[in-house]
């Protein structure tokens, strides 16, 4: 059964991985600016903050679980992080702060959702209304800008010709690779999104697990909201409106389950990327934002189809 179950994963992954290629072999064709240095380097540097929330989401969603909060929480650490900035506090004690922001939303919906019983659908989606809410209510609706020159290079800034938002996303998604591969906690997220109730009675305190990812995952939304306001160089309460539309459609094309317990970092990275080219692709060739949207949400369509066939079977 579990050979079974990894076949199908691979068979997954291996569909967007080869949708990934086909993209870039097509856009190449219709675009040549697309294989740019310049333009392969903003893909990147756009993929990076999706990269980072990614890895969380696909935490999330091994478990059976959903995160509708990672935009509401970026806005939320970011209008945080640059008034702390603008009012004269350093740039690692705001930094610092900012994470613990996103950590204590992530602790309070893991516990909502593990203790409270609370559908994480519905915890989450209000806890993203209630820190955008909050984001607002800091930043009195408007940007806060002013934020010091030394904070922009965590977004705009490159080390060897690479961005620094890419490094950074790089070593958050071997950190990701290193928790599911080489940790019990690792194994708990799996195990848990297979059958919570046996991973139950064989003694494991499974709500203390589900907070613990979320938390997680809190931190991880943290750390992409610092680099979006330092892309931006402007704290926004509106910034990253709907963007677990991408985190999780990223996921998902990668071959994870939305049942919990089948999946992979792996695929969630190349679903990112997919997603990231496809979006990228279509601004070149002027394509209307809305049929992008079009686009974009028939390929999720089409992924959870899948999905449900695979349950299926």
């Amino acid at each position: 059964m579990d050979k079974f179950k990894k076949f199908k994963n691979s068979f997954s992954v291996g569909g967007a991985l080869i949708g990934l290629i086909v993209l870039f072999i097509v856009f190449s064709i219709l675009s040549p600016a697309f294989l740019k240095l310049y333009n392969i380097t903003n893909i990147l540097r756009q993929s990076s903050i999706n990269l980072i929330l990614t890895v969380g989401m696909t935490f999330i969603i091994l478990t059976g679980g959903i995160d509708l909060a990672v935009g509401g929480i970026q806005a939320l650490v970011g209008t945080l992080v640059a008034g702390m900035l603008v009012n004269g506090l350093g740039l690692v004690p705001a930094f610092i702060l900012g994470l613990l922001v996103g950590a204590v939303f992530g602790a309070l919906a893991g516990a909502l959702v593990a203790y409270g019983k609370v559908p994480a659908f519905i915890t989450t989606m209000a806890t993203c209304m209630i820190a955008r809410a909050i984001a607002f209510l800091y930043s009195g609706g408007y940007p806060i800008t002013g934020l010091p020159s030394s904070f922009s290079y965590i977004g705009t800034g490159m080390v060897g010709g690479i961005p620094v938002p890419v490094i950074i996303a790089v070593i958050v998604v071997i950190f990701g690779f290193f928790i599911l591969k080489k940790t019990i906690l690792g194994r708990y997220i799996y195990a848990i999104g297979g059958n919570e109730q046996a991973v139950a009675f064989s003694g494991v305190n499974v709500k203390a697990r589900k907070v613990i990812i979320y938390t997680l995952s809190g931190v991880l939304t943290a750390i992409a909201g610092c680099i979006l306001i330092a892309r931006m160089n402007s704290g926004q309460p509106s910034a990253a409106d709907g963007a677990e539309t991408d985190i999780i459609a990223s996921v998902v094309i990668g071959g994870t389950s939305l049942s919990g317990g089948t999946g992979g970092l792996f695929g969630s990275v190349i679903g990112c990327l997919l997603i990231t080219v496809l979006r990228n692709g279509l601004t070149l060739l002027d394509v209307n934002t809305y049929i992008q949207s079009i686009i974009l949400g028939s390929v999720i369509l089409g992924a959870v189809l899948l999905d449900m066939k695979k349950k299926d079977k």
